[in-house]
């Protein structure tokens, strides 16, 4: 079992890459900012676990024996939906650059901490791999 097979730290790359995902959705609401009749768009928040577990929704199946058909592949996938800011103008566009900066600067905030966390349990999985006594 390598490193990256590791329960936690796949579920910090999952993060990582909704947020990676969140930051192009958001340059995009930026970009068609003067579009007539374009509304900004955003990522739904990732499930919590009782939602998921209820619903059934994001959880997928594990091979638990080599007997056992694989379960298809993890997909990345992330579905915008349109999210008005708190403004439209007359040509129609919702796009508000204030919201969307604040958004940018929210995902930064918590790509950041995800970072942070990623080096701790690394440092933290190095430390226990050293033998004893160094």
């Amino acid at each position: 079992m390598g490193f990256t097979d590791l329960p936690l730290l796949s579920q910090i790359k999952g993060r990582l890459t909704w947020l990676d995902e969140r930051q192009r959705v958001i340059a995009q609401n930026v970009a068609n900012s003067d579009t007539p009749g374009y509304v900004s768009r955003d990522l739904q928040q990732p499930t919590d676990f009782a939602r998921a577990l209820a619903t059934g929704g994001g959880l997928r199946m594990v091979r638990t024996s080599a007997m056992h058909i694989a379960p298809p592949g993890p997909t990345a996938r992330f579905e915008s939906r349109n999210a008005p800011d708190s403004e439209t103008t007359l040509d129609g566009n919702s796009v508000v650059v204030e919201e969307q900066m604040l958004k940018m600067a929210e995902s930064r905030m918590a790509y950041d901490a995800a970072i942070g966390f990623y080096q701790k349990s690394m440092q933290m999985l190095r430390m226990a791999a050293r033998p004893p006594g160094r």
